[in-house]
């Protein structure tokens, strides 16, 4: 019958009202059977902060971050770290150590002259003395090569008066005399002398001693007087003399100097007599 199929087919209020409350029950058990999405822990939040219950959205994988101190650490003790610092040591190491102490050599002390020691010009110095008797024999023949000298070139000048040859050659004695004095190494041996002379407790004559050999060979350890010979710093006479402070006499300025200053102490006392002597005689 149609009404019946119809009555049939259909549900009734009563069954789409239950159908209904069943969806919305279902519904609601599903939500509740949803977990929450994780996420991490704040970073500035310690776990006292959280609830009693713990932190509901602790998923268990929390990343342990190494305090300050351990990160320090690790740093200080990696090994570039500590090849970095070894090699900084070394090298500080080699620049502070005077490497020649280990090779039996030490460094000479702030007051010797360039190239040369206290100790060495201690050294010369003090096998540079020379006896009195000595000194005058040598100022002797210093006194006779001055003389001659002095008469040849006052000929020389008389004669230059009226001959022109005469003062051609007296114009090339005169450069002779020049160029013995030049020397471009006058500046250390100055300064050699300076050192030297100061050993000896003369700081007080060194202008003294400046000036005077100045005159004598311009500071020129291989000055030769072309009228006498005399040779060297101090113009030895003859050069020869110089030996008796060093085999190195012909070109060592420190020799040259320690023999003067023996022969300096030996008749004037110290440069400032041997000076005095000088501006009255012209020779010493």
């Amino acid at each position: 019958m149609p009404q019946s199929h119809g009555t049939h087919g259909r549900p009734t209020g009563s069954s789409r009202r239950a159908g209904s409350r069943r969806s919305r029950g279902d519904r609601r058990r599903g939500a509740d059977r949803r977990v929450p999405p994780p996420r991490p822990a704040p970073d500035d939040a310690p776990p006292a902060a959280w609830p009693p219950g713990g932190d509901p959205y602790d998923t268990g994988f929390a990343p342990d971050r190494p305090s300050r101190k351990r990160r320090v650490w690790r740093f200080l003790t990696h090994n570039v770290t500590i090849t970095v610092t070894a090699i900084c040591g070394l090298v500080a190491a080699l620049v502070l150590v005077d490497t020649d102490v280990f090779g039996g050599e030490a460094k000479p002390p702030k007051m010797a002259a360039p190239g040369m020691s206290t100790g060495d010009m201690v050294a010369r110095l003090t096998g540079s003395d020379m006896d009195p008797i000595a000194a005058d024999t040598i100022a002797a023949a210093k006194k006779r090569a001055y003389e001659e000298h002095r008469r040849e070139m006052a000929e020389l000048k008389e004669k230059a008066k009226r001959d022109a040859a005469a003062r051609a050659k007296l114009k090339e004695q005169q450069e002779r005399e020049r160029l013995a004095k030049s020397n471009p190494s006058a500046g250390q041996n100055r300064e050699y002398g300076r050192k030297m002379s100061a050993l000896k407790g003369w700081d007080r004559c060194w202008p003294s001693l400046l000036t005077l050999w100045n005159h004598e060979s311009g500071w020129n350890e291989r000055a030769v007087n072309p009228s006498s010979g005399a040779y060297g710093i101090p113009q030895a006479l003859p050069g020869s003399k110089l030996a008796s402070s060093g085999a190195d006499w012909r070109t060592s300025s420190p020799t040259q100097i320690a023999w003067g200053l023996g022969y300096i102490k030996a008749r004037y006392k110290d440069p400032c007599g041997a000076w005095s002597w000088w501006q009255a005689h012209n020779w010493y």
